[in-house]
């Protein structure tokens, strides 16, 4: 008998399944009941993940009477609401919204936020529907900003945030006139006589000022400085912050502080000693002692903050506190409560109070010069990180610093702590589906902002978040910047790979990041890496969002497989940051001698036979050798010997990235030197000392800040980069 025909895979859901009320009810929500992987394949997400992620958002799905119930609940609110909570206004983009009277005078004010009232005449823009609800058609002389629409129909009152953007992030001209490349640098791996065994805000100072100066390089991309803990035991990853609205203080560098000056003999002689306890430290090759490093600078900076402060520095003080808000006292609030009751996570002070707790109160009131300590630091920290960009645009720099900003907060951290409704907490994380670095999938333990409450109260959080970043830098990098579009929500004990993607309102983060960018005339950089659909990206770029190119991730027609060709250098997109390798990956050097092999191996991390892997990881560097060859960056020999000539594919690789088009390339400090641990590896916390690894160069030896961009590899590479 002839064979059966083999039927097509299915890459979308079929017409039962979309008739299910539990999938109806979840799509309603903004929750995709299906997904692609990056394979290509289609995957379609389990029940019980969806009745998890929709008890995560406050909607009952518990039985099918609860799916009944909360459908109509949902359909009828999105029928009866006077007008949406947050509104987005493109210039230049016709946009409408509507506005449900049921039948009733309507009159709309436009309060501006400058707090002056539109002058326009708003009314002359409603339509009528057939339907019975107006069409309000917003006008393109508003200007750019975060505005307050009030609407009045009878006796019913709406108020929404109208968030009115630039369309796009203009390019700044520094830019825009030529290709600019800069560096990769893990800030806290670098360290000089200074520091205090860790790398600091001092460190970035000269770190900048030198390759704005040795190299010309015109940019510096560091690792997230978002706030941790205030005592030790800290969190080494930096993408596991507690608050994203704060600065990290461990990296302060005390010796820069004004009032360290005006120390008396003794307190100077106090400060020296517990600098000298730590600082053998700066030339140790071994993984850091992070907490030991903060434990002896945190005394110091106790010494200088009781040292008196100019009137002028003061007022200073107090400006900053006036414009930090309520959220600078709620970050300080959870720092005091941590050292005085005890870390979060070891006690139960946690669950057992809120910001309205009387025992919250009476601690602010108790340890009132803690709280003001807290504060104190914020401002320092504020004050250096400030002070490394200005000295990088002043030796040169186009953009300055790169910030890099985090996915999410930790769960217990002061951002949840003290406002538990801009998340959704206690049930779900938030992570990633298996791709082909991480078979098993990722979740990095942070609870997810609800989407709800962002939309109730005009994404404010993330504008404050998104200002503080560009006060300090002038550009921002989105560390997985599909979270704009939706995020990966992992109930609890379902595993990474059995997760659903929650959809956010992309248009209003989008309209934030182009405000902001555009007021510091500054860019964004989307990492979009990893498993993103094609319409990501059209849209990020269609906004001036930047994008992410990796070399060793980008093959002919974007093949996921191992071993595929790789593509020419000249079709990277222009509107891209392109580099050879990211922090998730072992240096190039390391990369090239098949470092993550052995890694993922010894922590037993592989979901194949060892052999397997090396087999696609060997292919995986053959074609990359073959595309240089290809393009005349590495000779026959040193194609057909790689592991004698690590430093001349190391270099080609970044030639490669000579060739493309794109706005801007990076190179990572760790090529320039020679490293090849690994600074972070995916899927592990105690098993490897992720985020503590100091820049050593090829022959193990500690590089130290002042001398890094005199290495002649380092010039060698920069020179490439820079020709």
């Amino acid at each position: 008998m002839p064979n059966s025909p083999v039927a097509a895979p299915r890459n979308e859901e079929s017409a039962e399944r979309l008739a299910r009320p539990l999938i109806q009810l979840a799509k309603a929500n903004g929750i995709s009941t299906s997904y692609i992987d990056q394979l290509g394949a289609y995957v379609e997400i389990r029940d019980e993940v969806l009745v998890s992620v929709l008890r995560a958002l406050g909607v009952d799905a518990s039985t099918d009477e609860a799916v009944t119930k909360s459908y109509e609940a949902t359909v009828r609110k999105t029928q009866t609401t006077l007008v949406p909570s947050t509104i987005v206004k493109f210039l230049g983009t016709p946009t409408a919204i509507p506005i449900r009277p049921a039948g009733r005078n309507v009159t709309l004010r436009l309060l501006l936020e400058d707090g002056t009232a539109y002058a326009g005449n708003l009314a002359m823009c409603l339509l009528a529907e057939n339907d019975g609800t107006l069409r309000l058609n917003l006008p393109d002389d508003i200007p750019s900003g975060y505005h307050t629409l009030r609407i009045n129909a009878g006796d019913a009152y709406g108020e929404a945030t109208l968030i009115c953007a630039p369309a796009s992030i203009p390019v700044p001209k520094a830019v825009a006139d030529r290709q600019r490349w800069g560096w990769m640098a893990q800030m806290y791996s670098v360290r000089s006589s200074e520091s205090w065994g860790v790398g600091d805000y001092g460190d970035l100072r000269h770190l900048l000022k030198d390759a704005a100066e040795k190299t010309h390089a015109d940019f510096m991309l560091i690792n997230p400085i978002h706030a941790c803990a205030p005592i030790p035991p800290l969190e080494p990853s930096p993408y596991l912050p507690e608050s994203r609205r704060f600065l990290n203080v461990t990296y302060i560098r005390p010796q820069d502080i004004a009032e360290y000056a005006d120390l008396s003999e003794s307190d100077k002689a106090e400060v020296a000693r517990l600098h000298a306890q730590v600082s053998a430290a700066n030339d140790d090759v071994n993984p850091m002692d992070i907490n030991s490093a903060w434990c002896h600078k945190r005394q110091a900076l106790k010494i200088i903050f009781r040292q008196p402060r100019s009137v002028e520095r003061q007022s200073a003080f107090e400006r900053f506190k006036e414009q930090a808000g309520p959220d600078l006292k709620a970050f300080a609030a959870w720092s005091v409560a941590f050292e005085v009751w005890g870390a979060p996570w070891e006690t139960s002070w946690f669950n057992d109070t809120n910001r309205d707790s009387p025992e919250v109160a009476e601690l602010i009131r108790e340890h009132a010069d803690l709280v003001e300590f807290q504060c104190w630091l914020q401002w320092i920290a504020d004050e250096q990180v400030s002070a490394a960009q200005q000295i990088a645009k002043n030796s040169g720099m186009a953009l300055g610093l790169m910030q890099d900003m985090a996915v999410g907060v930790h769960s217990l951290g002061a951002d949840v702590w003290w406002n538990p409704e801009r998340f959704a907490v206690g049930s779900v994380t938030v992570g990633c589906p298996p791709d082909f670095y991480n078979q098993q999938g990722q979740d990095w333990g942070q609870p997810p902002f609800n989407p709800n409450y962002l939309n109730a109260t005009g994404y404010g959080v993330y504008r404050d978040m998104v200002h503080t970043m560009f006060a300090h830098a002038g550009a921002v990098r989105i560390d997985h910047v599909l979270g704009l579009f939706r995020l990966w929500w992992i109930p609890q004990g379902e595993g990474a790979k059995n997760g659903a993607y929650v959809t956010y309102n992309v248009d209003a983060m989008i309209a934030i990041l182009t405000i902001e960018a555009s007021r510091a005339d500054g860019l964004v950089i989307g990492e979009d890496l990893g498993t993103v659909p094609n319409y990501v990206r059209k849209v990020l770029a269609s906004h001036g969002v930047l994008g992410t190119v990796v070399e060793w991730f980008a093959r002919v027609d974007d093949s996921p497989n191992a071993g595929d060709p790789y593509d020419d250098p000249t079709n990277y997109r222009k509107y891209a940051l392109a580099s050879v390798t990211t922090h998730d990956l072992p240096p190039t050097a390391g990369y090239l001698q098949f470092e993550h092999v052995q890694l993922r191996e010894r922590l037993h991390l592989l979901t194949e036979s060892v052999e397997s892997f090396q087999a696609s990881a060997t292919a995986e560097r053959q074609a990359m050798l073959n595309r240089l060859r290809t393009l005349g960056l590495i000779s026959d020999e040193e194609a057909d010997d790689a592991d004698s000539h690590i430093p001349q594919i190391v270099e080609a690789m970044h030639a490669m990235l000579r060739k493309s088009p794109s706005l801007l390339i990076q190179a990572a400090l760790v090529d320039g030197v020679g490293e090849r641990r690994t600074q972070n590896q995916p899927g592990t916390s105690d098993q490897y000392p992720n985020w503590r690894i100091p820049l050593a160069d090829e022959h193990g030896r500690v590089v130290h800040t002042d001398e890094v961009f005199d290495l002649p590899r380092v010039k060698s590479l920069a020179a490439i980069m820079d020709a």
